[in-house]
């Protein structure tokens, strides 16, 4: 680590081409060629045939049989292991660069086989349900199909929402048309979308970039900030009516399939396949509103700490004790990440290690239209992957970390539990990761060499908080509001988001802060609205982490083997039950009351290190 100055990397952005092998995942592990994946492709998927799948057709009408109906499930997940495998490598090189024309056209076939094997297996589940009461109690209790039963039981659990064959048929052949206003928006985001240059309190000129845009948020230079911050809000802007419309049929989709499926709401619809209660997601939504106060006071610390008359929107990122701005290398940021998980035993540390140093997990730096933002993916056959922007802050650290959580979770899975238990609920996908980010934070914070470094640290868990639990909370309340507005046929414009959104923001930041005319459009920039009520996982998932990182350093070996069997749990249960058997109740509020206990905690600790 090292002091450096506020912007440290304005090196022009490459070419993929450009891009050293090491600095790159290594997708290359599950396909060595395009030649090899079209290959898998016309054997796996037989484009040039109809029906593409008929082995699976050939148990029709034949489920009834507890022989025949595991045979079929056998093959089943089979097939969807397979296209898995091809799907997975045609996201992972079409993000690389998403306007190279080969990778986009080879993941737009994927998706269009994606949908086409939904709509060959329509028939299955409706019937599977038309099957009388008897006949299910048999099948669930028979035990030839004993490794099925989990799956099965969800699947009945749908009965009320399952419709017809023929309505299940056509609902499969729809979805890939449902499926045009999120790539529409993410090939405008990622591809389309140009940035004007930006200038510092010099007068020098900047590249502005997704990437880089985080990176001067936090710079001491105001004006740089501003300058960021306005002309990033002003580029959306001008395509407010397109943006506008592009969320509107992405929350029209979510109406048609509630309405189709008979859902009391598009947040029931949401949220019944994993069997969580709405209340969970208004509950949060509550409790943030209760303790904005809290929040409220933090804004007034920062305000009286950088000495600034107004506090705007552009000075909630540049850290409070500048004197200890930390930089880093990707490499070193790397041994931190894997020097913080040591709690977790020796053989976890390796796993990561080996996984980050090693196999090349991780494509680190942002290149020319290559995805904005970072996630972990990867499928049952391939290492875990990371799609990382680096850019040397402490934020890209931090990051890293987040995604070594989801890879190390699903490492676990795919290694712990067979492929149709494999894969994770989305509730549960943001607890290992900020779970990594708890831990990075102790393992920095005890290691510290100064005050000022300390408050430093602690200033960049508070704004984690604050983006992770108040932020994601005030994104999941907008997006409640929209859909609502929908559902009671109020069609939504960009006077009624900008409007919306401004009043959201002047609730979550309170009197401290000016909310600058620029951040109405924000909602138009946010990936996540077009996820479907992922965004308020994020805040339960960070309350349930620090419940579960607080237990292991003072439980030690059992919240240790607890965790590590969280994990390992794939879907094997529903989520709320699997945080359960790691002691982590969220049915109720104490996870949340806790989060924003520490909060309070942490701002009066920085007060006290730098006032």
């Amino acid at each position: 680590m090292s002091m450096d100055s506020p912007v440290s990397n304005l090196d022009p952005i490459k070419e993929r081409k450009d891009v050293p092998l090491q600095d790159r995942w290594d997708v290359e592990s599950l396909y060595a060629t395009w030649e090899d994946w079209e290959k898998d492709f016309v054997l796996k998927v037989r484009p040039s045939q109809k029906p593409h799948w008929p082995e699976l057709l050939h148990y029709k009408m034949k489920l009834s049989d507890e022989k025949l109906l595991k045979e079929f499930l056998d093959l089943y997940f089979l097939t969807d292991r397979q296209i898995t495998k091809l799907y997975t490598f045609s996201h992972l090189k079409n993000d690389e660069d998403v306007a190279e024309e080969y990778a986009r056209q080879a993941n737009a076939r994927m998706l269009a086989s994606i949908y086409e094997y939904r709509e060959e297996l329509s028939w299955f589940e409706p019937e599977l349900l038309s099957l009388t009461q008897d006949q299910i109690d048999y099948l669930l209790q028979s035990e030839v199909l004993k490794g099925y039963k989990n799956f099965l039981e969800k699947i009945i659990r749908f009965k009320p929402h399952t419709l017809s064959e023929e309505m299940e048929s056509l609902m499969a052949l729809s979805g890939r048309a449902m499926e045009t206003p999120g790539k529409a928006f993410s090939i405008f985001n990622n591809a389309d979308m140009k940035f004007p240059p930006v200038k510092d309190s010099l007068g020098n000129q900047h590249e502005l970039t997704h990437g880089k845009y985080q990176l001067f948020m936090k710079s001491s230079d105001r004006e740089l900030r501003k300058s960021a911050f306005c002309a990033m809000h002003n580029s959306y802007l001008q395509f407010e009516n397109t943006l506008c419309e592009l969320l509107q049929g992405q929350v029209q989709r979510h109406v048609f399939e509630k309405k189709v499926r008979g859902f009391a709401s598009c947040l029931d619809a949401a949220l019944f396949p994993h069997q969580i209660d709405e209340k969970v997601y208004t509950s949060l939504i509550a409790a943030a509103t209760k303790n904005l106060p809290s929040l409220h006071k933090y804004f007034a610390l920062r305000k009286r700490l950088l000495g600034y008359q107004d506090l705007h929107l552009y000075d909630m990122s540049v850290p409070l004790a500048p004197e200890a701005k930390i930089s880093l290398d990707y490499p070193t940021a790397e041994s931190l990440v894997i020097d913080s998980v040591k709690p977790l035993g020796l053989e976890y540390q390796e796993i990561l290690r080996k996984g980050l140093t090693i196999e090349r997990w991780v494509d680190r730096y942002e290149n020319a239209r290559k995805r904005s933002g970072a996630y972990s993916s990867g499928c049952y056959d391939s290492r875990p992957f990371i799609l990382m922007n680096f850019n040397g802050t402490i934020n890209d650290l931090f990051t890293l970390t987040h995604e070594a959580g989801h890879s190390m979770h699903s490492y676990f899975s795919h290694k712990q539990q067979p492929y149709p238990y494999a894969s994770y609920s989305i509730f549960l996908a943001e607890v290992a990761s900020t779970f990594h980010e708890e831990l990075l934070f102790r393992y920095m914070f005890d290691r510290a060499q100064t005050k000022q470094e300390r408050a430093f640290l602690v200033n960049q868990k508070i704004d984690d908080i604050r983006s992770t639990f108040f932020r994601q909370t005030m994104f999941a309340e907008f997006e409640l509001k929209i859909h609502e507005f929908v559902e009671k046929d109020i069609p939504l414009t960009p006077a009624l988001l900008k409007s919306e959104y401004r009043n959201l923001n002047l609730k979550y930041f309170g009197p401290e802060v000016e909310i600058d005319e620029d951040i109405d459009i924000e909602w138009s920039r946010i990936p996540h609205f077009y996820y479907n009520f992922y965004v308020y996982q994020y805040a339960t998932g960070l309350s349930a982490s620090y419940a579960l990182a607080k237990n292991l350093f003072t439980e030690g070996e059992s919240a240790r083997k607890k965790y590590l069997d969280f994990i390992s749990s794939g879907c094997s249960q529903y989520p709320l039950d699997t945080l359960c058997e790691a002691g982590i109740d969220m049915r109720g509020t104490g996870p949340i009351d806790a989060l924003v206990k520490r909060f309070d905690e942490l701002v009066s600790e920085l007060e006290n290190n730098l006032s």
